[in-house]
């Protein structure tokens, strides 16, 4: 699909220069936070990304989970789509898109809580960038991580990573170190394995969605307390999967 030109996009931004882009899908109402949605790529790569590229539009079909669950409450979601395919080394081209984003945000709507999605090396930016002011929770899907990646990044931070134990592009092992680093300075810390499934998501996409969608509406209404808005249907599910924190890493579903 083209991300710019889709029915719920009410805002379409370009970064002057480096055409990364941003499309803004709206809540029902008045903004009471952000989600910032990050998509994969290459290690190293200085072609443009289009919206046709899979790594962008594999993180549209969740983008759009996060949003139906949260418009009604405020919740709007912005998608990120890089301007370069690859995070090229010291460059990391990702990360200063990701910055850029959250500028932008932070512009847009001063204040309000920012969450962050991402997958692959979304899921590294999504980490690298959580030091970001304004940054309550963080989903990292299947993240490429490594025992470099920096864990004061995710200090006082609410994370869930998520990896399939079949994925064979980036490492379950590597992620879960991660998270056991991490763990003594974040505000929570989860690490879910799913049995059976790999690194694009194909095989139990349902249980990405809901893992996803139901940790940062759990994080965005347990922040925001939004009148009436009690336990939603993403809340609900996630209880029915994840037991209170505090468990031991690993959790495998």
């Amino acid at each position: 699909m083209n991300d710019e030109t889709s029915e719920d996009a009410a805002v379409s931004q370009h970064r002057t220069g480096n055409e990364a882009v941003l499309t803004v899908l709206a809540p029902s109402g008045p903004t009471r936070g952000v989600a910032l949605v990050l998509h994969g790529g290459k290690s190293r790569s200085f072609e443009p990304v289009q919206a046709r590229h899979l790594s962008p539009a594999r993180m549209v079909p969740f983008a759009r989970h996060l949003h139906g669950a949260g418009k009604k409450h405020g919740l709007e979601v912005w998608i990120l789509r890089n301007s370069v395919r690859g995070w090229n080394g010291e460059d990391m081209t990702p990360l200063k898109d990701a910055r850029w984003a959250l500028a932008k945000i932070r512009e847009t709507h001063p204040g309000a809580p920012v969450y962050l999605l991402g997958h692959s090396m979304g899921g590294l930016t999504a980490i690298c960038a959580a030091d970001e002011p304004g940054v309550d929770a963080v989903v990292a899907l299947a993240p490429w991580l490594d025992d470099a990646t920096p864990a004061s990044a995710v200090a006082g931070r609410k994370v869930l990573i998520v990896h399939g134990n079949e994925d064979r592009w980036t490492s379950p092992a590597a992620s879960l170190r991660f998270a056991r680093r991490a763990a003594s300075g974040a505000a929570e810390m989860r690490y879910v394995s799913l049995r059976g499934a790999g690194h694009f998501m194909f095989r139990r996409v349902g249980l990405w969605h809901r893992l996803a969608t139901g940790f940062l509406m759990k994080a965005f209404l347990e922040r925001t307390g939004v009148p009436g808005a009690g336990p939603s249907a993403s809340t609900a599910a996630l209880d029915r999967v994840l037991p209170p924190s505090g468990e031991a890493l690993p959790l495998v579903l």
